[in-house]
């Protein structure tokens, strides 16, 4: 049932300056992130639901979807949630030229500053993929990928119990960065059960910081 990750382990390797994979443990803080929104059917219940348990997080956002939904833009950002870089398209950067993989961060860069007057976003990949060509100009950039050290699983489609009873049975350590998704109702499902329970044991959920630039 255990939920870290079996895939990118060689990212733990490189600088938290370049490659975040873990977050501060201090005060008992986990750090629940959601990719691909937003989502006009699915995003604005998980907002309810992290309104009402007082729960700030992050949301790696798809560009294209961002000029779609820009009012639920304005709402994340509204609510003291961060808001990250998820690319353009959504598409694998694995066979893209370096130029298409910078004009998919540079446009949704773009598209995000209008909403939090902020010239650069956290970046996490679609599909968990960098390159080196990414890895090196990022670094020149002194900017920062987030990745994670706790994979919910949300994506399979399996019923709520499944995952709930995982999450339970493994619940994220201090400092985890915990990979959800809000483009499907799973993440908030568990979470409507789970949240209630990690927060009266003693749990605290924040937004990762922002870039410094």
């Amino acid at each position: 049932m255990n939920m870290r990750p079996r895939k990118h382990q060689w990212l733990g390797l490189l600088p938290d300056a370049l490659v975040q994979t873990k977050g501060s443990s201090h005060a008992n803080i986990r750090y629940l992130t959601f990719d691909d929104g937003p989502d006009p059917i699915y995003t604005p219940p998980l907002l309810d639901l992290l309104a009402e348990h007082g729960v700030k997080a992050s949301f790696f956002l798809v560009g294209q979807k961002i000029e779609r939904h820009p009012r639920l833009v304005e709402r994340i950002v509204a609510e003291g949630h961060m808001v990250g870089n998820h690319s353009y398209s959504h598409w694998s950067f694995k066979r893209m030229t370096t130029r298409k993989k910078l004009d998919e961060i540079n446009s949704t860069d773009a598209l995000l500053s209008a909403f939090d007057g902020r010239a650069h976003h956290r970046m996490r990949p679609p599909h968990g993929y960098i390159g080196a060509d990414l890895l090196c100009y990022f670094a020149v950039q002194r900017r920062t990928f987030v990745y994670w050290s706790y994979d919910s699983l949300d994506y399979q489609d399996r019923p709520n119990r499944v995952m709930v009873d995982r999450l339970r049975a493994d619940p994220p350590s201090p400092g985890d960065i915990v990979l959800m998704h809000d483009d499907s109702d799973r993440a908030r499902d568990a979470l409507t059960v789970m949240l209630p329970e990690w927060l009266s044991d003693g749990h605290a959920f924040h937004a990762l910081p922002q870039e410094a630039r």
